[in-house]
């Protein structure tokens, strides 16, 4: 069968994506609700059902590489898709409390397999010219669904209550599913052989791999500071900032990562680019030093960070030779994403209660200096590595892919 076009292949992707990101914003966007139908229970523990899907992905994210390789991406993708639309509709009929967060946990699976094997996905079957677009593409999923989420929740819940949003999300699974099982008839990708190395000894390997813990350490560095100076917004700029910023802010980065990120990665490799993002946070790092979290350096940061965001997910392929350590790569990625979504707004509170300029400014700056770090150093040993892998006739266009990249069109 016809390989399906790289736009709709693409856009089908982005449908799961959007679908993963739609398990956390629709209970996240509509907290409120959620407090009103579990009255009585503490918001802690509400909090708890939102965030078990970032506990889930923290501990098995590696796993979930595993996974995705042995029994291959499009096979993972439509069974975690397949799981997610059975919670959504399970979860809409308001079960209690315990069975809710056992929801979650199967949940949180589900949506670790689907950010594994779509990206996994693209890096194997769009053609080498349109990757780093398509990847760019894929890093905006969660911010657009969030955004999505936040339009429509307050309607959906108006005619059905938190049940209708919840089994919304269950039917966009549900239509994901068989776009996929339509777009994607037959695997893309071989599943890898089974082993007997041990988890543990797995994630040892991983993470000593270059080609897997830059893209994962980088990611990292990224959402230490994302969702934590979203989230801290007043407190870092002391109430003044309108009430605007903080929606506009992450639109700012999706624009930025559409548009220059795009246009850069269509004629640089991706692991520059990401140093070169986290280089310029590091600049309005020092600028917020002396002049503070203004809405110009608010927006000039993120603005930084979409040049990360958007070569993000387009270094995996273009340092990880086939599609297992690719699959593992996405999954230390998401590991990492995870970690640092988790303990970055505690740790941004933390500093900023101890000492309120230099604070955020210590903090921003070794997420930062530690991005430029590991995409420079460690990024280096992985397209050297790469170089020694893929012999200078193989490799394809240098305006398009990394210069290590093979060609698997």
């Amino acid at each position: 069968m016809r390989t399906p076009h790289p736009l709709l292949l693409t856009l089908t992707l982005y449908l799961a994506g959007l679908g993963a990101a739609g398990q956390f914003s629709k209970l996240a966007v509509s907290f409120v609700a959620l407090t009103q139908v579990y009255s009585g229970k503490s918001e802690a523990i509400l909090g708890l059902a939102v965030s078990l899907i970032s506990l889930v992905g923290l501990i098995l994210g590696l796993v979930a590489g595993i996974v995705v390789s042995r029994i291959g991406a499009r096979r993972a993708l439509v069974a975690a898709l397949a799981l997610g639309a059975v919670m959504s509709f399970w979860q809409a009929t308001l079960p209690s409390l315990p069975v809710l967060m056992l929801s979650r946990v199967l949940e949180g699976a589900s949506h670790l397999l689907i950010v594994v094997a779509a990206p996994t996905l693209i890096a194997e079957a769009v053609p080498d010219r349109y990757r780093p677009a398509a990847l760019t593409l894929w890093s905006t999923f969660f911010g657009v669904a969030f955004a999505l989420t936040a339009v429509i929740a307050p309607w959906l819940i108006a005619q059905g209550g938190l049940s209708l949003l919840i089994g919304a999300h269950g039917v966009w699974m549900t239509v994901a599913c068989g776009a996929i099982l339509l777009v994607l008839p037959h695997p893309v990708i071989t599943p890898a052989p089974a082993t007997r190395i041990s988890v543990l000894r797995r994630h040892m390997t991983a993470y000593a791999t270059p080609g897997i813990a830059t893209p994962a350490l980088a990611w990292l560095c990224y959402t230490l500071t994302f969702v934590s100076v979203l989230t801290a917004l007043p407190l870092l700029t002391g109430g003044t900032a309108p009430t605007w910023l903080a929606a506009i802010a992450p639109l700012v980065s999706i624009g930025v990562a559409l548009t220059v990120g795009v246009a850069i990665l269509s004629r640089h490799p991706a692991q520059p680019v990401v140093t070169l993002g986290f280089a310029l946070c590091a600049g309005v790092a020092v600028a917020i030093l002396f002049v503070g979290f203004t809405t110009a350096t608010v927006l000039l940061l993120f603005a930084s960070m979409a040049l990360v965001q958007s070569a993000g997910f387009a270094v995996v392929p273009q340092i990880n030779a086939d599609a297992p350590s690719r699959a593992l790569a996405n999954g230390a990625l998401a590991q990492m994403g995870n970690l640092g979504n988790l303990s970055g707004t505690p740790l941004l509170i933390a500093l900023y209660q101890g000492a309120p300029v230099f604070g955020p400014f210590l903090f921003l700056i070794t997420a930062y200096g530690g991005g430029v770090l590991v995409t420079w150093i460690v990024g280096r040993r992985a397209v050297a590595a790469m170089d020694v892998f893929v012999s200078p006739a193989s490799r394809p266009d240098a305006r398009h892919t990394a210069p290590a990249c093979r060609s698997r069109d």
